[in-house]
């Protein structure tokens, strides 16, 4: 059984930030039920598809939920969403406060139907802030929160990771605060108010490590991890290919140098010491590219692998796929879409029962409106009212 069976969510969710905690919460092993526009979620058509509206960003961010759609502009719309909340412990959107209220799912309105609703909303911008209206996208906020200045830093030029970082790592909160106030309804009985803002979400991440001197409220040192900002700060080349090698400890880096036969750096005063090497981490890494360079990636293995210093390959995705570590914990597993025929699926990351726990899948995401009769009838509506809805194009019923 898993930790969230029984709990029953509404998602109103788009793009990756809702979605992408919704799946969570499904794989945690909550009912999910996602509500989209007659005319479906952004991502339906966003990366590669087979199939009209099921695109890959889609597929990878709605796994194991329920569709129905319904046009809750309409005041018979409102009113099926309204008849799920009814029944529903937690209901999360990720749109601007301001329209979710002029929608009617603001949090007044929907803790008067369910005074036990856990309800999350998350955007770009707190709403007690000057902010709020803006629009956010993972882009604005990888700029407004310092990663792309960060990044500048190393390259000459302000630059986005590259990966939705904002969207997901947002999403990871919307998880934690959902957790915490499941948890204390259970203690009092009572639901909660939470609200996950983006850019206070990724100000909260890029400061545990990039504040450094700023950390003092009388700024002791530029803002900036030192390590991290350093142009040298990459894969090293070999004679043969790229490996990642980080060298620790002082015992790691003894021995690294030592075993490349670089008695030079082992006895050069700038790297005598953390906060000596910390001071000098440009030249540290340039004499580390050096070394690196005069053997091939199977040489190097050998010698970091027997002195326990943490290395890795340089790997594609695609080289992902197919690594013999991700296939022995049985990380990628195969799943039968009805639509999209056999699908390669990542695990949820968190196994149930340690180390030789069985992965548990979650069914495929799901194609718009697969769910509605189904849910509707879940909640009081017959087969002649579901399909005169449908009729007046106020929900998407297959």
């Amino acid at each position: 059984m898993r930790p969230l069976e029984g709990i029953r969510v509404i998602e109103v969710g788009s793009v990756v930030l809702g979605p992408y905690a919704g799946q969570l919460l499904a794989e945690l092993g909550a009912t999910v039920i996602k509500v989209e526009p007659p005319a479906g979620d952004l991502t339906r058509d966003l990366g590669h598809a087979e199939h009209p509206g099921m695109a890959s960003l889609f597929l990878n961010c709605n796994r194991g939920k329920r569709s129905i759609a319904v046009d809750m502009r309409r005041p018979e719309g409102l009113a099926i969403v309204y008849r799920l909340v009814a029944g529903a412990d937690v209901f999360f959107h990720n749109m601007r406060m301001d329209s979710a209220e002029r929608l009617g799912i603001g949090y007044e309105s929907l803790s008067r139907i369910r005074p036990e609703l856990v309800y999350c909303a998350a955007y770009g911008y707190g709403a007690a802030g000057r902010g709020a209206r803006r629009p956010a996208y993972d882009d604005i906020i990888q700029a407004a929160c310092g990663v792309a200045e960060l990044r500048g830093r190393i390259d000459g030029a302000p630059a986005y990771a590259s990966t939705f970082i904002a969207d997901k790592t947002t999403a990871l909160f919307v998880v934690i605060g959902v957790l915490g106030a499941l948890m204390e309804r259970a203690r009092t009985g009572r639901g909660r108010q939470l609200e996950v803002a983006m850019l206070e979400t990724m100000a909260h991440y890029v400061s545990i490590e990039h504040l450094d001197g700023h950390t003092w409220h009388e700024p002791k040192a530029p803002s900036g991890y030192k390590r991290l900002l350093s142009r040298h700060r990459r894969p090293f080349r070999t004679k043969d290919g790229w490996m990642a090698v980080v060298p620790f400890s002082e015992k790691q880096w003894h021995i690294f140098f030592c075993a490349a036969q670089r008695e030079d750096v082992v006895s050069d005063p700038r790297f005598a010491t953390a906060e000596s090497r910390a001071r000098n981490i440009e030249a540290l890494y340039e004499a580390v590219a050096e070394t690196m360079a005069t053997r091939t990636c199977a040489e190097w293995a050998s010698i970091l692998a027997r002195h326990d210093i943490p290395f890795g390959p340089v790997m594609s995705l695609e080289d992902l796929v197919a690594d013999g570590h991700m296939n022995d914990v049985g990380f990628w597993h195969e799943a039968e879409h009805p639509s999209e025929g056999r699908l390669r699926v990542p695990s949820f990351p968190v196994r149930d029962g340690g180390p030789h726990g069985a992965a548990t899948p979650v069914a495929g995401a799901p194609a718009l409106g697969e769910h509605t009769r189904e849910i509707m009838r879940s909640v009081g509506f017959d087969d002649e009212a579901i399909e005169a809805l449908a009729q007046a194009g106020v929900v998407v019923a297959r």
